[in-house]
């Protein structure tokens, strides 16, 4: 199981509480098929709905390394996938 922690606005959206378990594929990719079949109000708003690419101000993390920007399909580290390491998805900020 894989071990997702979305921020608060985004479990809300979802209607969860804390961290999710999912029986996933090892890949972002995965993680977020997983997460948008389970909660259907996510659907387009972690990555595009038509082309699949990641949206702009959310970023993932896992084992204190940013995965934003690796390939959808690179295969999660492995304390994530055996569920020793959470999958983090962060909404980033911008501003001045």
């Amino acid at each position: 199981m894989i071990r997702v922690v979305l921020p608060a606005h985004l479990r809300q959206l979802a209607r969860c509480e804390g961290e999710v378990a999912l029986d996933a594929d090892p890949t972002q990719r995965g993680v977020l098929d997983a997460l948008e079949t389970r909660f259907p109000a996510l659907r387009g708003t972690l990555r595009d709905p038509t082309s699949g690419r990641r949206r702009a101000f959310v970023r993932f993390y896992a084992c204190e390394e940013d995965l934003s920007h690796e390939s959808p399909d690179a295969p999660l580290p492995d304390a994530v996938v055996e569920g020793r390491e959470p999958f983090l998805v962060i909404g980033a900020m911008a501003g001045g």
